[in-house]
Parts: structure tokens; C-alpha cells; sequence
């Protein structure tokens, strides 16, 4: 990849305050009346804090000032107590922050759970066409980063910007008062060199955050994309050459990273400079005070604890500033998640799926994916309530484009799809949904029970309706056998079942959500001969007076439906039952024969082409 370009401008200068204002709507502020106190409590702790480190000096200048002036025994008790109150001053002035993060932290946690679930929810929300495009592990780092950016955000703008300012102001007026403008000056130019430097530096480091995310976000998606995919790298002996793909990921995310700190380091010298540069005017001033006569040795120690004590916020005002504007860029890619527009939404006035029977129809359906000439054209058909139609026809044919324009994963170009007469684009999605059941080719399964699984068609079932859709998905005497039984761990994606076995998961999982409109794509095509023909019967017992529509590529399996489709090139050439289209002797016949006459090949090429988009 070439090195990353400069950032514009405006791309290197994250629109800070825009980004609290959208952090501030997307918690949608403290609404908790417990919320708003804690806040408070903070804040009064932070300020006093401060005033406290700025006072503190000058509590034990007095005592030193004392001492040197009566260097008798006498002498050490006011001496004593300054040390006394100053050390408790200092205490003060350091446990109170901690108190503060204490207070704090329960705000904290529930701005980044309500901004993780937001994004969360709105990612979900999205088409389906966006998460084609997308890597888990990249989308997953980047609502990661962005909401670990919020609590930053949240600590440091409450805490750290506006209280340390303020200390610099209160210390600055401090030094002027008590011992003359010269140390007034010296404190404010300090820090407005150091300002200077450190926003000029931060805004060169910028490039080096934005590449270094992007190679972290790049490293983390090769590498889940690779693990989920674990057996298709085994089957091609791949190992190698995976790790060899992610150890160049984790190469370039290692020069970005260098880069990165690199700058940082010199950001970090140029302050330490500044700082002891500042240091030094100061010493040298009081020094010529003290031989004016006008400061003692107490006095020269507050100017140095006081410049000290400025130091440690100054220091953090570098640092909260520089991670301030990286946690900006951080949440930029999570703002644009939450700017990506639903393709398929909700009409303002979308309202639930009535009930009906279940018929569905295609009237003079059009669609086109993205990057394909030739998606579905003039596509009219009818599923009557309780019937089956099929739909068969060669790879890029249109036949899942079909299914999920049922489900109203797509919406059509033109004409409509609607189940009881009611157009899919004006009610809500949810209950489009809730009414379709879909068993596709593949069931990929949670990371859980079989019961977790089997129950997400019904979270609320009972036992009773579990055994039930079990025993219609021919799956019950099989979780019996188990030693866990419903407790079984079916491990990731369901990979410990069988392929006939998870199938039969996804079958129990609709029965038991018991829908008006069955969907079945394709869900024997990669199962060996017996193992199709169990699940088979199961499907069939699922399907019983449901309407059902299905894709299939072995013929054998939808000979019995009540209408089969055959489409091509994204139109319907043939139409009819089983027998007349045999009789026919067109594109169907075709297919019928070259599938009795090659079963082996028909299957291997089943398992092909079910693979393959259509």
C-alpha cells in the first residue's frame, strides 16, 4: 500500500466541539437526577483540588520564611504546623482527583453504554448490501474505538481543560501579586509557548494517528476474517500463507505505529524544553529577588513548588489535548457509521403486517444489484396461501434475489412484492419478519445452547412448543441423546453439530417461530443423500399448510410443489408443475435430465453453485 497522503486541513483538524455536541446527543445527555449530582460533586472537586495545589506553597513559604529568619528551637513549632498544613494541603490536592474518578466513573460507563448501543442498534439496522461490504473485525474495532474515545472525551473535558486553565490563571495571578509581575510573565509565557508548540506538533501528528488506525483496523479484520473461515484454510492447507497475510498486516500497523510514537517523542522533547526552559527564567528571577531583599528563602521554594505544581496539569493539558483531538478522529469513522443511511427503511407511516393467509406475489418485479447489468426483470408470479412454489434455474439466475426481496432485504427498482395485498414498502420491516420464516442453505448458529438457538425464533417459548419444533425438525431424540441435552454448546457458528444437524436447528428454529410464509433457500443443496432426504422430510413437515416459497437446486427435492418458476438471466422463461414442464421439453426438461443423468457431478456441482451468488 502507499504511504498515506497529508491530511487536508480540515481533515486533519477533527471539528472538536461538533464532536461533543454529537457525543452529548448520542448519550442524549444526563436525563438521571443521581447523574447530575455526581457531575457536580466532580467538578466541585476538581476546582477545589486546584485552588488547593496553588495555595499550598505558599503555606510552607511562611514557615520556611520563619525558620530562617529565627533559627531557634523556638522557631520549629510554627514551622512544624506550616509543614503540617502544607503536606495536608498537597494530600488534598492529589486524593481529590482520585475521589473525583471515583464519583465519576459510574457517568462515565453509562455514556459509553449508551453510545455502544446506539451504534450497535444502527449498524444492525443497516442493509444488507453494507454488511456484504464490510469486515467484522474492522467494523468491530472501529464502534470499539469510537466508544472508548467518548469516555476521553467526557474525563478530560470536564477535568482537565477548563480546571487546569483555570489553575493556570489562578497560579499566574498568585505569583503576580505575592512576588511581582516579572514571575507572573514568565508563568504565562511558558505556557503559551508551550500551547503553541504543542498544537502546531499535534496537528503534524495527526496523519500518523488516521494511518495507524487504519492499519489496526485493517490487521484486526484479516484476522477474523481468517479465524471465522478456519476450515476452508485447513482444507487448502493455508496456514502458512495466512500467517504470512497477517504478519504483512501486522507489518504495516508496525511502521504506522513507529511512525506514530516517533512524532510523539519528539512532541514530548520539545515539551520537556519548554518546561525546564521556564524552570530555569523562574529560579533565575527569584535569585535576583532575593538579593533585592525582596523574597526569602521560603519565598524562592513557593515559586519553584507553585511552577512545579503547574507542570503536572501543563503536562496533562499536552497530553489531554493531543488524545482529545486523536479521540476525535477515533470517533470520526464511528459518527460515519451512525451518517450511513438505511437503504431499506421504514415509511413515516409504515404500520405492522396485517393478518391474512400468506399469499405472496411478484407484480412485474425489476431489481439490479450494484456492479451487475442484469439483476430481475418483469418478474410476476403468485404463491397462493398454503401452496408451494420453487424456483430453480442456473447460477446468477436471480434466484436469491427472489428470496430476499421477500423478505425485504432489497426493495425492487420496479413494480412491487407484496403478501396479502399489502406492498412490502409500507409496512414495518419487523413485522414483514416476524410473519416470513427463512431456512437458508447454510444455517449458521450463535455461539451457545441449542436451546439459545432453537429458542431465537421465540425467546418467550415454552418447553413444551422447544420439544414441539424439535420434534417437527426430526431433532428432539437427538437433544435427548445428548448429555447436556438443550444445554449443549453448539460452538462457533454451530460448527460441533453436523451440517444436517444444524440445518435441523434452522428448521426447528421457524417451526417453532410458526410463520405464515415459509422460506426455504436452498437448505439441502450441500447435505450428503441420506442425510437430504431426513431433513427433507422434516422441511415437509415444517411446510405443512404454510405457503412456501423455495430455491432449490436438486430438482428431485420440489418435484411435488404446486408451481415451479424456472428463471434466467433474471426473467421467468417457464412456468408450471413438474410433469408439464417435463412434457414441455424446454429450459426445466434440460436441467431435469442432465441432473438424472450425472447424479455424483450433479451433487459436487450442488454444493458449487450453492456457494455461488444468484
Amino acid at each position: 500500500m502507499p504511504p498515506q497522503q497529508a491530511a487536508s486541513p480540515d481533515e486533519a483538524s477533527p471539528r472538536i466541539l461538533s464532536a461533543i455536541g454529537r457525543v452529548w446527543g448520542l448519550i442524549g445527555g444526563l436525563s438521571h437526577p443521581g447523574m447530575r449530582l455526581r457531575l457536580g460533586i466532580a467538578i466541585a472537586l476538581t476546582l477545589l483540588a486546584k485552588a488547593v495545589a496553588v495555595g499550598a506553597p505558599l503555606v510552607l513559604a511562611q514557615g520556611v520564611n520563619a525558620l530562617a529568619e529565627n533559627a531557634a528551637a523556638s522557631a520549629m513549632g510554627p514551622f512544624v504546623l506550616a509543614v503540617v498544613a502544607w503536606g495536608l494541603l498537597r494530600f488534598f490536592s492529589q486524593a481529590g482527583p482520585q475521589v473525583r474518578d471515583a464519583v465519576f466513573q459510574p457517568i462515565s460507563e453509562e455514556a459509553q453504554r449508551r453510545a455502544g448501543v446506539r451504534v450497535f442498534g444502527h449498524v444492525h439496522a443497516l442493509s444488507v448490501r453494507f454488511h456484504q461490504a464490510k469486515r467484522t473485525g474492522s467494523l468491530h474495532r472501529t464502534i470499539e474505538r469510537g466508544v472508548r474515545a467518548i469516555d476521553f472525551q467526557l474525563r478530560f473535558l470536564a477535568f482537565n481543560i477548563g480546571p487546569t486553565i483555570l489553575e493556570l490563571l489562578l497560579a499566574a495571578a498568585v505569583l503576580g501579586v505575592t512576588y511581582g509581575a516579572a514571575f507572573s510573565a514568565i508563568a504565562v509565557l511558558t505556557v503559551v509557548i508551550y500551547g503553541a508548540v504543542t498544537l502546531w506538533i499535534t496537528e503534524w501528528r495527526l496523519q500518523y494517528r488516521r494511518e495507524l488506525n487504519e492499519r489496526d483496523s485493517e490487521a484486526a479484520g484479516r484476522a477474523v476474517d481468517s479465524l471465522l473461515n478456519y476450515e476452508t484454510v485447513k482444507a487448502f492447507a493455508a496456514e502458512a500463507r495466512e500467517t504470512e497475510r497477517f504478519d504483512r498486516a501486522l507489518a504495516g500497523y508496525a511502521k504506522a505505529a513507529v511512525r506514530s510514537n516517533t512524532s510523539l517523542a519528539a512532541l514530548n522533547v520539545a515539551q520537556s524544553f519548554i518546561m525546564s526552559a521556564g524552570l530555569m527564567a523562574m529560579v533565575i528571577a527569584a535569585g535576583f529577588a532575593t538579593i533585592d531583599g525582596g523574597m526569602g528563602p521560603g519565598d524562592v521554594t513557593a515559586v519553584i513548588l507553585i511552577l512545579m505544581n503547574l507542570y503536572a496539569p501543563l503536562n496533562i493539558l499536552g497530553f489531554a489535548y493531543r488524545e482529545i483531538k486523536q479521540s476525535a478522529i477515533d470517533m470520526e469513522k464511528m459518527f460515519s457509521l451512525l451518517d450511513e443511511k438505511l437503504d431499506i427503511a421504514d415509511a413515516p407511516d409504515a404500520k405492522p403486517l396485517q393478518n391474512g393467509p400468506g399469499a405472496l406475489s411478484f407484480e412485474n418485479v425489476g431489481f439490479a444489484h450494484d456492479g451487475r447489468v442484469v439483476g430481475l426483470t418483469d418478474v410476476s408470479f403468485t404463491v397462493p396461501p398454503g401452496a408451494t412454489t420453487a424456483v430453480v434455474g442456473p447460477s446468477g439466475a436471480g434466484k436469491s434475489t427472489v428470496l430476499k426481496l421477500a423478505l425485504r432485504f432489497y426493495d425492487p427498482t420496479q413494480g412491487r412484492v407484496t403478501i396479502d395485498g399489502q406492498d412490502l414498502r409500507s409496512v414495518a420491516q419487523t413485522s414483514i419478519r416476524e410473519a416470513v420464516g427463512l431456512v437458508p442453505q447454510d444455517v449458521v448458529l450463535f455461539n451457545d445452547t441449542i436451546r439459545y438457538n432453537i429458542a431465537y425464533g421465540k425467546p418467550d417459548a415454552t418447553q413444551a412448543e422447544l420439544e414441539q419444533a424439535a420434534r417437527t425438525a426430526q431433532l428432539l431424540t437427538f437433544i435427548e441423546s445428548l448429555p447436556d441435552g438443550w444445554e449443549t454448546k453448539v460452538g462457533e457458528r454451530g460448527l460441533k453439530l453436523s451440517g444436517g444437524e444444524k440445518q435441523r436447528v434452522g428448521i426447528a428454529r421457524v417451526a417453532l417461530k410458526q410463520p405464515r410464509l415459509l422460506i426455504l433457500d436452498e437448505a439441502t443443496s450441500s447435505l450428503d443423500t441420506r442425510t437430504e432426504r431426513e431433513v427433507q422430510a422434516a422441511l415437509e413437515q415444517a411446510a405443512k399448510g404454510r405457503t412456501t416459497l423455495v430455491v432449490a437446486h436438486r430438482l428431485s427435492t420440489i418435484a411435488g410443489a404446486d408451481q415451479i418458476l424456472v428463471l434466467k438471466n433474471g426473467a421467468i422463461v417457464e412456468r408450471g408443475r413438474h410433469a408439464d414442464l417435463i412434457l414441455r421439453n424446454g429450459e426445466y426438461a434440460e436441467l431435469w435430465r442432465r441432473q438424472a443423468e450425472d447424479p455424483p457431478h450433479t451433487e459436487a456441482s450442488g454444493r458449487a453453485q450453492s456457494a455461488a451468488p444468484s
